[in-house]
């Protein structure tokens, strides 16, 4: 294992841990809060990803002809690349963020031709006659009042009829715009994670011709300032799987930053539920394994569940070689305490089909990168049941067998310190792991 040091050759870790600023500031780069205040990276909120200004500051450190992000979500390591002039590759499995995320990367469109669109779009569906159709899934009957899901409706039929005479770039910008005003038309609440809360009523809710008025501002503001900096995307965003990386050619890649699914049972296909279920492409949660879920990494025990993998045939897969005997005895902890538990939570499985997964992605990043990359990870650790589970460790011991040098992990913060039902005596943390 390196020498933690070696990160200050990156000038990437606070110079001292007396300053309170930069060290709450350092304990948010893993976190997508900041975002919410950058140009683009505001556009749409999700909550599974890393500051953006931590981004800059690495790629600005670090001068890579090359960035790829596996795991790119709605895109906050190409439009920091962008910003920055640098190339950059975003991979993304789930089929619906990828949808976001190419709205994201479409902010160099002609702005005018953007905002002609819209008005088009907002006048048809002004004058469209729609009623509500007899069956609605249940979700939207629960977010929505009638008077406000008829012109959500409206402004959906419009954005169809107008949508196959757009370019393809704006119908992304336009998608996302109305995917975005979702959340504040709706009078339901949402976790801190993005899952919806019908029970759960907000305060304010917005008329949806006033929420996308709002949006497509606030688009248009940021678009201005994007290209005011740069007049190139230089952008490759794929809808492909982190474990094979197809599409990426052999030794390009000079620098990787991502942050991989969280093996703490966050189910990524559910907190896009209420966006997919507008837009047609789940009635139900049911529908979300074979729309979304089976695409990705196995971080929940919904998806081990759903495939009914068994502990026996996932332990005898030759890609976890290197941490085998330190994970069966987490893994059988997890299947005896399972069966003491009312939920029944298919956790064993869930940590060796992770790690298996990302045994498959290590070896594909080792493919495409250059001698000389620098791959980060922010991560966290996990203690599902209060079984304690070395995330960095293992994601540390397969890099290495996948042939990398080198690891070492960084802390930012420590997590769950404060819950007084904390079964473990580990407290958990998240930070980079760091790999060459």
């Amino acid at each position: 294992m390196s020498n933690p040091s070696q990160l200050q050759l990156f000038n990437l870790v606070p110079e001292s841990h007396d300053n309170a600023q930069p060290r709450v500031m350092n304990e948010r780069t893993g976190t997508f809060t900041d975002n919410m205040k950058l140009p683009i990276h505001r556009w749409f909120r999700y909550s599974a990803g890393f500051s953006a200004d931590w981004v800059e500051t690495v790629i600005t450190e670090l001068a890579p002809q090359n960035i790829l992000d596996p795991f790119v979500g709605s895109g906050t390591v190409c439009i920091a690349a962008d910003k920055l002039g640098i190339n950059s590759y975003g991979i993304e499995a789930h089929p619906f963020v990828y949808k976001l995320a190419k709205g994201k990367i479409s902010w160099l469109v002609d702005i005018d031709e953007f905002l002609a669109a819209v008005t088009a779009i907002k006048g048809l569906a002004a004058n469209l006659q729609l009623q509500l159709p007899e069956k609605i899934p249940v979700l939207l009957s629960k977010c929505y009042t009638n008077e406000i899901l008829i012109d959500l409706f409206k402004i959906r039929q419009a954005y169809f009829e107008i949508a196959p005479s757009l370019s393809e770039e704006i119908q992304s910008l336009i998608f996302l715009a109305i995917s975005a005003i979702l959340r504040s038309s709706s009078y339901v609440g949402t976790a801190q994670w993005q899952y919806i809360l019908p029970n759960k009523r907000k305060a304010k809710v917005y008329d949806p011709f006033e929420a996308l008025e709002i949006q497509v501002d606030l688009m248009q503001e940021d678009m201005y300032r994007m290209q005011s900096i740069t007049q190139l995307s230089q952008t490759k965003l794929i809808q492909d799987d982190a474990r094979s990386l197809k599409s990426i050619p052999d030794n390009l890649i000079d620098l990787i930053i991502t942050s991989p699914p969280y093996v703490n049972n966050y189910d990524y296909a559910d907190a896009t539920r209420l966006e997919m279920t507008f837009w047609g492409e789940v009635n139900s949660w049911g529908d979300l394994h074979e729309t979304v879920r089976k695409f990705l990494i196995h971080s929940s025990s919904q998806h081990v569940s759903k495939e009914r993998l068994t502990l026996e045939n996932l332990i005898a897969e030759s890609i976890i070689n290197p941490i085998r005997d330190e994970l069966i005895p987490i893994c059988q902890a997890l299947e005896e305490i399972r069966g003491t538990k009312s939920g029944n939570k298919a956790y064993h499985t869930m940590i060796a089909a992770y790690f298996i997964d990302m045994g498959f992605v290590l070896q594909s990043l080792q493919r495409v990168a250059t001698s000389d990359c620098k791959v980060c990870f922010v991560v966290g650790d996990s203690a599902p049941y209060g079984v304690y589970v070395p995330v960095e460790k293992f994601l540390g011991k397969l890099a290495i067998a996948a042939g990398f040098d080198s690891w070492s992990f960084e802390e930012i913060r420590q997590r769950n310190i404060k819950w007084k039902n904390r079964k473990h005596n580990v407290p958990l943390h998240e930070g980079r792991l760091w790999i060459r």
